[in-house]
Parts: structure tokens; C-alpha cells; sequence
């Protein structure tokens, strides 16, 4: 009667039905009109068109409730033939009660039976109008139940009261609040960050933040901000450890590298000029440049310093407004961040940048986790105790739902016709009545008794008021 149960069936959503309209077409939901039929994954069809041990056992419980209600309709029938036959041999009055009460109670029982298999079938396969409602309606109910999820729970009074009632900023900044929940959210987020660093390829990154940083250079001009802070820094002093640094340095080294000084010097003479003339002018040009370096790092007051600040007070102010200068400070920059080495170095950065957080992310006691996990149970505290927090963390969380129901209610609803009308009509029936065959087979019990009643009270009170 059923066949095969692991047969999986699915439906041709393009043949034509006897009213010569696709099956599909009737759970269309694109606004352009567009006609082809969504894709239903096959595991939404295998779902319907298989019977599970728990499905088979609910159609052997359906099996049992029929002959149930078939014999207590046989049981009424042959009570009808034995009280008519009573009833016509003089048994007495009682035959009479008893063969109303058995013809009401068949009729009950025929009728919801009647009712009962129009759900699922023609009954004795006559092809009687309204019958067989399930499997010849399958594709209209699909639609009527889309339509009705859409517009009683997917409207936006209905989630914002539903979200509203459930509180879900209070309840999420309880559970943050506690510690091991905070330590679970920071280790799905490490775990996360660290996939995240994983898949991107370093060349696609490096070539983004190459690209990126080149092109925000290249767009703001930077000469008058070097001025400001040029500016600053000689205003507070702050270029003077440079300077005694460097002076430092220069004295040192002229210190050390003596006689190269002073051969550089012969070596920059004329070829006229005597060898010993060479030697005391190098010596006399590294004695004063030793001098210079000397009184320059031990005289803070030195004229060479004050002619150095100078000079950079100018600067400071040609870089933020002189034109000239500001033109020749752009086209250095262009040409520095054209340059290979200066790239290579920005893409550089970004692996640097990685393995440093990836370590963090895999360190359970990095300073990135702690303060992330510090900063969840503060936020989680805050949440569960300030209203206003709580509001607004319900307010964002109602106003992404109502913009995905909202947005989204047509393919949400879709979903149901598209997937109803890929479910094959006799499986999908069989599956149904598997489900809910049982429950009604109680009508059909229930008709037999409530129509034996109903029979022998009519027949009672015609009796009554007949005599």
C-alpha cells in the first residue's frame, strides 16, 4: 500500500498539472517575476520522502487505530441486523431503541470515515470533487502556509514584541559577566582572529596595505605638518640631544679616524704644491675641525648651535608656508614612496604585524586576551546592571532582526512554498497521515459513538411524542 519507503522521489516542478500550470509556479516569491523555480537542497526532499523507524512505527499505530474503527463499525452493523431482525421476530420495544441507535451510529461512522480518507485519498478511488485534499492541495497549502508564516511572525511588531520580551541585553551581560564565559568568548575569539589571520594570503594583504598607505601619503600633503611638529620640537628644545648626539658622534670619529682626515685633505691638493705643505695643511684642517667638534659639544651657548636653531625655525616656517618649499617636500615624497625599497618595506610590515598578533592570540596570558577578556566581563557587568545599556543592546539587536524579517521576508517565506512544493504528493501525504493519521482515527470512533446517541436520543424523544 505505501511501497518502497526509502525511495527518494522528487518532483518534476515543471510538468504541468491538470490545470496546466507548473507546480512550482505556484510558490514563486521573486519580485521581478522571474520564473524559474529555487533550488531546494536535496536533504529537505530525502526528509520527506523517507519514513524513519519513528515514522514507521507511527503508521503501524495509524494500521492499529483503523481496524480499531473498522471494527467498532462492523460492531454497530451487525448490531443494526440483529436488532432490525429482533425487532421484526417481537422481541420487543428495546429492539427498536437498539436498531436507531446502530443506524446512527453507522452513519456517524461512514460519514467521518468519508471525512477522514478525503484528507488523503479518493475514497474507493472515486475521483468525487473536494477529495484527496492533501496530495491535490499540496502546492496551495505550501503557499497559504507561507503567506501566513509571513504575516503573523515575521512582521515587525510581532519580533520586536517577542525580542522585547526576552530581554536579551539583561540575560547577555549575566552570562558575560561570569568568568568562564568571558574566558570562552575570548578563546572563540582568538581562535577565530587567528583563522582569520591564517587564510588571508600575505600577498594580497601586503598588496591592499601597500596600495592603501601609498595612496593616503600620496593625497594629503605633509610639509606643513612636518613644519608644526619641526616647529615644536625646537620650541621645547627637544632637537638638542640630537644635536649633541651627532656632535658627539662627529667628535669620536674624527678622534679615531685622525690620519684618514688628514690624508683626505693631501689628497685634494694640487700636485704642485710640496709634500711637507700637504701634510701641515691636513694637519692644521683636522686640528680645527677636531676644535670645532669639541667646542660645539661642550659649549651649549656655541653660535653654531644658536645658527642651528635658526636655521630649523625657518624651516619649520618655510614648510608651512612657503610654497617653493612645500612643492619640492611633495615631490621627495613621491619620489621616496615610488621607490621599491620603501614598499618593500610597507608590505613588510604587515607580516610583522601578523605574527605579533597571532602570538598574542595564541597566548592565553598575552596582554591582547586580557584586556579583551577584561573588557568583556566589564561590558558583560554593565549590560546586566545599567538600563540604558541594556536598551540599546535590545534596540540593535530588534532592529537587525526586523531588517532581515523585513528585507528578507519573501525568500524566508519562499523557503516553505519552495520547499513544500518539491516534496512528491504521495510520499508527502503518506508521511502526514503517518503523523497525524492516528489522531484521526478517534473521529472516525468518535462518530460512531456521538451518532449512536445522537440516534437514540431522536429516536426516543419521536417515540415519546408519538405515543
Amino acid at each position: 500500500m505505501y511501497g518502497n519507503p526509502e525511495r527518494v522521489e522528487r518532483m518534476d516542478r515543471t510538468k504541468p498539472d491538470k490545470k496546466g500550470v507548473g507546480v512550482g509556479q505556484h510558490a514563486q516569491a521573486d519580485a521581478a517575476g522571474n520564473a524559474a523555480a529555487r533550488t531546494v537542497p536535496a536533504s529537505a526532499v530525502r526528509a520527506m520522502t523517507t519514513f524513519s523507524p519513528a515514522d514507521e512505527e507511527k503508521r503501524r499505530g495509524v494500521r492499529r487505530m483503523k481496524l480499531t474503527a473498522t471494527g467498532l463499525l462492523l460492531f454497530v452493523a451487525l448490531v443494526y441486523v440483529l436488532a432490525k431482525w429482533g425487532q421484526n421476530s417481537g422481541a420487543g420495544p428495546w429492539a427498536g431503541y437498539v436498531a436507531a441507535a446502530a443506524e446512527a451510529g453507522m452513519v456517524g461512522a461512514l460519514a467521518d470515515w468519508f471525512a477522514v480518507t478525503a484528507l488523503f485519498r479518493h475514497p474507493l478511488g472515486l475521483p468525487i470533487p473536494h477529495t484527496a485534499i492533501i496530495p491535490t492541495k499540496k502546492d496551495q497549502l505550501g503557499v497559504s502556509l507561507g503567506e501566513f508564516v509571513g504575516e503573523n511572525f515575521l512582521s515587525e511588531d510581532v519580533v520586536r514584541v517577542r525580542l522585547r520580551a526576552v530581554g536579551i541585553g539583561s540575560r547577555l551581560g549575566a552570562w558575560l559577566a561570569r568568568p568562564e564565559h568571558a574566558d570562552r568568548v575570548t578563546a572563540e575569539l582568538s581562535a577565530a582572529l587567528r583563522g582569520a589571520l591564517t587564510v588571508l594570503r600575505d600577498s594580497d594583504v601586503q598588496a591592499v596595505v601597500g596600495e592603501a598607505v601609498t595612496r593616503r601619503a600620496g593625497a594629503q600633503e605633509i610639509a606643513p605638518g612636518i613644519g608644526k611638529m619641526l616647529e615644536k620640537v625646537v620650541a621645547d628644545g627637544g632637537h638638542k640631544r640630537a644635536v649633541d648626539l651627532i656632535v658627539g658622534r662627529a667628535h669620536d670619529w674624527l678622534v679615531l679616524h685622525g690620519e684618514e682626515v688628514m690624508d683626505a685633505v693631501q689628497g685634494g691638493a694640487p700636485g704642485w704644491t710640496p709634500k711637507f705643505v700637504d701634510r701641515k695643511v691636513g694637519e692644521r684642517v683636522y686640528k680645527e675641525l677636531l676644535r670645532f667638534t669639541t667646542e660645539v659639544r661642550d659649549m651649549p651657548a656655541h653660535p653654531a648651535r644658536g645658527a642651528l636653531d635658526r636655521f630649523l625655525t625657518d624651516f619649520a616656517s618655510d614648510l608651512q608656508s612657503d610654497t617653493d618649499t612645500r612643492a619640492r617636500v611633495e615631490r621627495l615624497k613621491t619620489e621616496v614612496l615610488g621607490r621599491g625599497e620603501v614598499q618593500d618595506l610597507i608590505a613588510s610590515a604587515w607580516t610583522a604585524v601578523r605574527s605579533m598578533i597571532v602570538s598574542a592570540a595564541e597566548d592565553e596570558r598575552s596582554e591582547l586576551r586580557l584586556r579583551v577578556r577584561a573588557s568583556l566581563l566589564s561590558l558583560g557587568a554593565r549590560m546586566a546592571g545599567e538600563a540604558k545599556i541594556q536598551g540599546k543592546v535590545d534596540k540593535w539587536v530588534e532592529d537587525a532582526a526586523v531588517y532581515v524579517v523585513t528585507t528578507y521576508r519573501r525568500e524566508i517565506t519562499s523557503l516553505i512554498t519552495d520547499t513544500v512544493a518539491s516534496w512528491d504528493a504521495e510520499h508527502t501525504t503518506r508521511k502526514i497521515e503517518a503523523n497525524i493519521g492516528r489522531d484521526l482515527q478517534f473521529i472516525r470512533i468518535n462518530g460512531t459513538v456521538v451518532g449512536s446517541l445522537a440516534g437514540l436520543l431522536i429516536y426516543t424523544v419521536s417515540r415519546t411524542l408519538g405515543a
